[in-house]
Parts: C-alpha cells; structure tokens; sequence
C-alpha cells in the first residue's frame, strides 16, 4: 500500500511562488546556452524535458501553442494497458503499459487519476462471443497482477443497475476490466510544473520561425512569441523535435528533402451531459478490433472514438457531422436512446494519433513510439500511447545517451538512476484534501461547497491549498465561474500566475472544464480574458 505524503492544514500549506514575466523568459531563453531545446509541449516534450531536468541537463522546452494544446488534450481520457492489443498477441506490450498505468496512479499522480470500472456488454450476433470475453478480461487482469481485481463476467441485470442507460435487449453477458481515468489535460500541466520545479525553463505560445545551425548541425531555434511577437532565438547543444502531427514539418527545416515518416489517425470524441448516474463505463465492441467507449468523466459522458487516416492541415482538425453521425450510431449499439439525444452534447474534439508510416488500417497500426535522428543532428521522437509518457521520455534520454559525439556533461545523471516513480507535484490522497478543505476553512464565511472541494482535491491535490488561500483572502475569488460548474474565479487567477495561461481557452479547456461543459460563455469569456491583463 503507497503511502501518500501528508495533508497539510489550510493555513500551513507552503504558497508556491509566481511565474517569471514572459519577457524574462525570453531574455533567460536568448542569453543561455542548453543542453537540450524540447520542440513541443505536448505530454512526450514534456515528459522528455522532466526527464532530462532531472538528470541533471540544462533545458528548454517552447510550444508553438499552449502546453498539450492539441493532440495530448484530445485523447479518450484513459491509463490503461490496451485490451485490444491482447486480440493481437501484444501480451508483453499490455503488461508493460499495466506496469505504467499502476505506477502513476498508485504512486506518480494519484491525486490526478482514479479507478474505472469497464463492462464490456455481449450481444447475441456480437462480434465476440463471452467466453472469449471472459478468458480475456480474466488474462488482462492478471497481467495486471490481478490489481484492479480479477476480470469476470456479470449478469446483464447487474450491469443495468450501475449503467441503467445500458442496452439489454438481446444481452447474454458482460465482461469486467479495471483500467484508470484522468484529466489529460491536467497531468500534462502538473508534469510541466514538474519539469520546471527540476530546472526546466518553459515557454508556451512560442512559435519556432526556424532552426539555427552550425557547421551543418541544428544547435537551435529562432522563434516568435505569438502573445507579443517578439523575436529571439535558443541555443541548444541538442534539439529534439516532439511536436507531434507536425513532426515531418520540423524535419523538413531540418532538411528540405526529408521523407515523411509519420500518417495521422483523427480520433474524434462528443461529450454529452448524463441523465443518470453511472457507476462504470462501457467498452463495446464494434468489430474485430475497434471498440467504442462510452466514459462517465468530470459529471458527463464522454463517448468515442473514431479512427480514420487524416492528411489535412493538423492545426484544422476537427468534428465533421460524418463523426459525430458514428459515434452516436456506434454507440446506440449498447447505449439507449434517450442518453444519446443531440440535445445533450455540450463539446466535441479531435485529436491526432501520430502512428509510424506506411500501409494499411490505422485502427491495427501498433500505437508505438518512434525516434529518428536527422542529417543535421536534430532527433525526432513521435508516437506513442498516452498512459506510457514516463517511459517514452526515458526511451528519449537513453537514445540521447548513446548518441555519438554528444557528451551530457559532468553533471549528468543517467536515467536509469533516476527514482523510478518521482510523484508529480500535489500529490495526496484526495479525499483527505477535500475534508480538509471542507473542515478547515476560516470562519466567519461560506464554507466551501462540497462540489467545489472535491474537484479542487482531484485537478490539483495539495496544492488546492494555495487555491483555497486566495479565495478566502479575497471573497470574489471565490465565486462559482458558472453556477452549473464547480470551479471558482481563484482557479482563474491561479492558472495566469502557475500554470502559464495566456488565453481564455487555455483556462477554459485546459485548465478549467467549463468549456467541455458547454458553459464557456461569451460573457464568462471576456472576464477570464480581463483577469488574464491583471
């Protein structure tokens, strides 16, 4: 059993100091010399310039938009070891991603992940049948050492009762499989702030204009601040290119006749508000290989996804009608009608799966991570599944390791000493943070809401604290953004001074859940946007 750090009083929880000003950041980027420049900030950039940082390198990490700004937060939302993958024989791989997943959310980032139970329903003329499904989840379990405890089948009667929207006509069984859920959008941020806390300087909305080079190696960036459009420039002994859909772009900077190396799968996803409780998701088959997920998170209903090869511009994904017709349709398979009424869809993204290049059916393509090194010198890394970003950014460093001709200086320290699960920033048991936030609030005034505390508890852990500080310091900090969400103004002002955020759809979406709520209005819009000049 993990034993979390120690919740902290309210009033004794240590204040975290503010952000450097954007102009400081550029001056401190433009006038050192790094080890390494990270191109991209979504979760592999990320997670890569933690890594480094912690062993002992001197890093910079630029995005040309907000930190997991694309693709890193449109994903399904999931940690979890791939029960598809077993209909391929990948036993290895899924007992490799368990490993990942339990980590981060027993030890890494518990306060930001949390169990999810999956029924995977059976129907009669189904594409699997239940014993199959059951010798699947019974072996899914075990690889992971039967943690989430040990996959069974369940009667269709029991399964309507946690999931009362659940199809039963023509029913004969249902699977169940533990997996984990979690904000992605979330932990990205609080591994960037781990990066930062191990020596990191980071800057998001910073568009890389081109690549500087000596005697024909790329030894950094010239780039563009798209909040000021101020120009200036990073020097880098190393420049690694994480930027995801966009990764052949930076190569071919590198140089002009760069072959592709990557194809792009759209995954579209619709989030709809519930009209009941449920108590577990649903994974249901569609065909051989594809499942579709129907995912109770943050108080809606996440549905998806599809999985088509994309070849347009990746700054233009989107949710076409064709899309959001097949996640409804795929999901009435074990959904009833009245859950999935249009009515109800309060948010619709995309993202971009980056998947090796070549032939055939995206949906079988092996989700892995591929690391290049290009004629200038300038490593490419791509690829990848969200619920394994640890490992990804050791593979990174352990490729810079071997790299000839680039010596990590004397203070570096190879990955593999590094801790094995170093926790993220924030981390406790949640549900003591939200006691503690609900019992330990000053008087006189508003305890707060229990909604509130609970969200707060697990977006931000420990380090709710801070936020419940500002709010009781000053009272209009601590009123709801939307009466319908649990969010506070406090959560606003703790993003532009923490957590980097320049826009209001970098609090909004990123940082706040009121845009996937539907609830982002025009007028709650234009205030995020004014606190954010303050």
């Amino acid at each position: 059993m993990t034993t979390l750090q120690s919740v902290p009083a309210l009033g004794t929880h240590p204040a975290a100091g503010s952000l450097p000003s954007r102009a400081e950041t550029r001056e401190q980027l433009s006038k050192a010399t790094y080890d390494l420049l990270v191109i991209g900030g979504g979760i592999l950039g990320i997670s890569t310039a933690w890594h480094a940082a912690q062993s002992g390198l001197r890093v910079a990490l630029v995005d040309a938009g907000d930190f997991a700004g694309a693709t890193s937060s449109a994903s399904s939302k999931l940690l979890h070891g791939g029960l598809r993958y077993l209909q391929t024989g990948a036993v290895k791989l899924v007992a490799e991603n368990h490993f990942e997943r339990r980590a981060v959310s027993r030890q890494v980032a518990p306060h930001l992940a949390n169990p999810l139970t999956f029924y995977l329903p059976v129907y009669k003329g189904g594409p699997h049948g239940a014993a199959k499904l059951g010798a699947g989840v019974f072996a899914y379990s075990a690889l992971s050492a039967f943690g989430d405890g040990v996959g069974h089948l369940l009667s269709p009667a029991k399964a309507a009762q946690d999931v009362p929207e659940l199809r039963t006509d023509n029913l004969k069984a249902v699977a169940v499989y533990g997996d984990d859920q979690m904000n992605d959008a979330r932990m990205a941020l609080m591994t960037v702030r781990a990066a930062v806390a191990a020596g990191a300087t980071v800057l998001n909305h910073a568009e890389v204009t081109g690549l500087r080079f000596t005697r024909g190696r790329v030894t950094g960036a010239e780039l563009k601040d798209r909040t000021t459009g101020d120009e200036f420039g990073v020097d880098a002994r190393l420049v690694l290119n994480a930027t995801g859909p966009w990764v052949d772009h930076l190569r071919r900077m590198e140089d002009p006749n760069a072959a592709p190396s990557i194809r792009l799968s759209k995954g579209a996803h619709l989030v709809l508000k519930r009209t009941s409780p449920w108590k577990a998701a649903l994974a249901t088959p569609i065909d051989k290989y594809r499942i579709t997920f129907a995912l109770p998170w943050e108080d809606m209903l996440l549905l998806g996804t599809t999985d088509e090869e994309y070849e347009g511009d990746p700054g233009q994904v989107e949710v076409t009608e064709k899309d959001t017709a097949q996640i409804l349709d795929e999901a009435a398979f074990s959904i009833r009608d009245q859950q999935l009424s249009r009515d109800l869809i309060t948010y619709s993204f995309a993202g971009l799966r980056v998947l090796p290049g070549g032939p055939g059916d995206t949906s079988k393509a092996k989700r892995e991570t591929v690391v290049t090194e290009g004629r200038g010198g300038m490593l490419s890394v791509a690829g990848g599944k969200w619920t394994t970003f640890r490992h990804i950014g050791r593979t990174v460093m352990k490729k810079l390791e071997s790299l000839p001709g680039h010596p990590l200086g004397e203070d570096y320290e190879p990955v593999s000493t590094l801790p094995k699960r170093l926790p993220l920033p924030g981390i406790a048991n949640p549900n003591a943070v939200a006691h503690r936030l609900l019992v330990d609030g000053p008087a006189p005034g508003p305890r707060m809401a229990a909604d509130t505390a609970k969200h707060l508890a697990t977006h931000y852990g420990s380090l709710s604290f801070d936020i419940a500080r500002m709010a009781n310091e000053n009272p209009e900090l601590a009123r709801r953004i939307h009466p319908d969400a649990p969010e506070i103004w406090a959560q606003v002002a703790y993003a532009r001074d923490h957590e980097w955020a320049e826009t209001a759809d970098d609090v909004l979406r990123r940082r706040t859940t009121l845009t996937i709520r539907g609830l982002a209005t025009d007028e709650i819009r234009a205030e995020v946007e004014s606190m954010l000049r303050k």
